[in-house]
């Protein structure tokens, strides 16, 4: 999950209603209800003027002049609801990443690709993958722990739509990769000329590592793991705990750990903490756990 700047609380339809939209309190409770319902996501009470400004776009889009009408035609109108509820659960999910972000962790994820994977290619997940800032700082670190030929797979999954479009794309601005350093930011990226001037694009032969794809990690199933095999080497799924509630964030781990071979390892995010899964994991460095 990744960071969104909130539109401004002081939305309208446009042309219709010169006034702001307003998300009352039942209201509120209610996205809460189905944001939670539809994507885990343990909304905090104190969000409401953020949820105001992202879901004033969807009313205007749809020319809704109040919430109320909207959650009413998401819960009961089918055919509204098949085309709205991921832009619903896009404009509620959080997306902040840059390259390299928690830097402690990809030498421990080198370290564990050199030191071997019984002859087989490593299989990384990355299970928040947002813009695609992460997927493409852990296939840097592959190439280099393993070399520009290696055989690895990173298979890069989020809920939100949007920007998993961005991360395919793999396109940022020259500002985005500074945390890269200028070796791998030449090595690494090709820099846009004309009117791509001051943007930078991820390099084929690193982009070819990585597959992006929409995943739910509510979903009863997650039958895409198959395509990498399991077990995995490593997964990581940082910052996207603190969204759930202890009984969600259990029943996640337990999946996650089922898709670990012993051995491997668990990344998570700074603010998480998972030593109460002790069944499962042990903690091997900062934020980083063992699956047992």
């Amino acid at each position: 999950m990744g960071a969104r700047d909130p539109l401004s609380a002081a939305t309208t339809v446009s042309g219709q209603d010169a006034r702001p939209f307003e998300l009352n309190a039942r209201d509120f409770n209610r996205v809460r209800r189905l944001i939670f319902a539809l994507a885990g996501i343990d909304l905090n009470a104190s969000k409401q003027n953020m949820v105001n400004s992202r879901l004033s776009r969807r009313l205007r889009s749809h020319s809704i002049d109040s919430f109320e009408l909207y959650l009413d035609s998401l819960e009961s109108d089918p055919q509204f609801a098949r085309a709205e509820r991921q832009e619903f659960v896009n404009a509620l999910t959080t997306n902040l990443t840059s390259f390299f972000r928690e830097q402690h962790h990809f030498p421990v994820l080198a370290d564990l690709l050199r030191r071997g994977l019984a002859g087989r290619s490593a299989r990384i997940w990355c299970a928040a993958a947002s813009t695609g800032e992460e997927a493409y700082s852990i296939a840097m670190t592959v190439v280099e722990a393993l070399g520009p030929a290696s055989a690895a797979r990173v298979l890069a999954t989020d809920i939100d739509t949007q920007v998993l479009a961005s991360a395919r794309r793999g396109v940022y601005p020259d500002q985005a990769i500074q945390t890269c350093g200028r070796d791998r930011a030449r090595r690494f990226f090709l820099r846009g000329t004309g009117p791509n001037a001051g943007m930078v694009r991820v390099r084929p032969e690193l982009a070819r590592l990585v597959e992006f794809e929409q995943l739910n990690l509510l979903e009863a199933a997650w039958p895409i793991l198959s395509r990498l095999g399991t077990p995995l080497d490593a997964v990581f799924c940082r910052n996207v705990m603190i969204y759930f509630n202890r009984a969600t964030q259990r029943a996640v781990l337990e999946r996650i750990a089922a898709a670990l071979r012993p051995g491997g390892l668990l990344f998570a995010g700074h603010s998480e903490n998972f030593t109460d899964c002790r069944q499962w994991f042990a903690l091997r460095g900062k934020t980083v756990y063992e699956r047992l």
